[in-house]
């Protein structure tokens, strides 16, 4: 049987959504894995984003919090709002009280990734704040540490990530991931999806 993982995540200006489907191919790459693609609802009207100048949704199916029982792992990705995940996010996670209530996530694995405005813009504490999500459903935080290598140590170029996860800097909305923000992203996909292999395995 399958190991499943589902990468959810949401993006405001599509920098989330390009590690997301960065990971998606990296997880997929792990034999025994299949891997999932969701996106959490927008909460803010179209009016709105219309002003903030938000592009057009990706066709990722929006993920209810039922659906999350379905997979044996995860990997949540998110834009930073004043250091936390945004309230997009954060009432996804508001509305999974049933499954809660029941643990019907606890011992499962979770990764998170991330986005920012600016080198200090929480590329750590969105992640650390995040984990308070996870530990109250029991869930196993992953963070990739510095497995990623010698890239996590370069002090010539600017990018996102942290041992929390993958990262990138999105500025003031124009700056695009870079070639080596969206290889630790690939990579933590195929980190999560083998540690969720290998934990589904333990306990068949």
């Amino acid at each position: 049987m399958a190991t499943i993982l589902f990468i959810v995540y949401y993006s405001m200006y599509g920098h989330v959504e390009k590690l997301a489907r960065e990971m998606q191919k990296g997880a997929a790459s792990i034999e025994g894995v299949e891997v999932k693609l969701w996106q959490v609802v927008e909460t803010l009207p179209a009016e709105i984003l219309a002003k903030m100048g938000a592009p057009p949704k990706g066709n990722a199916p929006i993920i209810a919090p039922d659906d999350l029982v379905e997979a044996d792992g995860f990997a949540f990705g998110f834009p930073t709002r004043f250091g936390m995940m945004p309230a997009q996010f954060k009432a996804f996670f508001d509305a999974t009280g049933a499954i809660w209530k029941n643990q019907q996530l606890a011992g499962k694995p979770a990764g998170i990734f991330y986005s920012t405005g600016s080198q200090g813009g929480g590329q750590e504490t969105t992640a650390l704040t995040a984990i308070t999500q996870l530990v109250h459903h029991g869930m196993i935080f992953v963070p990739i540490g510095y497995t990623f290598g010698v890239d996590m140590f370069d002090m010539e170029d600017i990018k996102g990530g942290s041992p929390y996860g993958a990262g990138t800097f999105a500025g003031d909305g124009s700056k695009q991931p870079t070639e080596v923000e969206l290889e630790q992203a690939y990579y933590q996909g195929q980190y999560i999806a083998t540690i969720t292999k290998k934990l589904k395995g333990s306990s068949a």
